[in-house]
C-alpha cells in the first residue's frame, strides 16, 4: 500500500448533466480509471466538485423526479423535487447522485469520504494543487 499515490482532481460542475458528472466522479473515486485498479482497495483519487447548483438536469427532471429520505421512523417517509433540492442544498443533489453509484458497503463509504462538494468556484483545497478533469462531450 506503499506505492499508492492519491491525486486530486477538481471537476467544474457549469452547465454538466448530473448523471454523467456523477458517474465520472464515482470511476475517478473508485479508482477504475488507473492501472493499478483492485475492487477490494480503495485506491481512488480525491474529487473536489465546485459550482454543485449550476448542474443541469435534462427533460423535465427537475420538476417530476423526486429525492427520498427517510427518518427511520414509520411513517417517516419525505419526498422533495429536485427543483427544489437543487435551490435549497445543491451539494446534497449532487451527493445523492454520486453515492447511488458507488459501492453498498464499507469501500464505498471510505470513497464517499473522498468527495468534497462546494457551491459556487470557492474552495479549502488549494495547497493540495488539484487538477482540473475535462469532460470528452459535454453538449446536450
Amino acid at each position: 500500500m506503499s506505492e499508492l499515490v492519491r491525486n486530486w482532481v477538481i471537476i467544474d460542475a457549469t452547465d454538466v448533466v448530473l448523471g454523467r458528472l456523477a458517474s465520472h466522479a464515482a470511476i475517478i473515486l473508485r479508482g477504475k480509471n488507473k492501472p493499478t485498479f483492485s475492487p477490494h482497495l480503495d485506491g481512488g483519487d480525491f474529487v473536489i466538485i465546485i459550482n454543485a447548483e449550476k448542474v443541469a438536469l435534462t427533460g423535465s427532471k427537475a420538476l417530476q423526479k423526486k429525492a427520498y429520505r427517510h427518518s427511520g421512523y414509520p411513517g417517516g417517509l419525505s419526498a422533495v423535487t429536485y427543483a427544489e433540492l437543487l435551490e435549497k442544498n445543491p451539494t446534497r443533489a449532487v451527493e445523492k447522485a454520486i453515492r447511488g453509484m458507488l459501492p453498498k458497503n464499507s469501500i464505498g463509504r471510505s470513497q464517499l469520504t473522498k468527495l468534497k462538494v462546494y457551491t459556487g468556484s470557492e474552495h479549502p483545497h488549494a495547497a493540495q494543487q488539484p487538477v482540473p478533469y475535462t469532460f470528452g462531450q459535454v453538449a446536450q
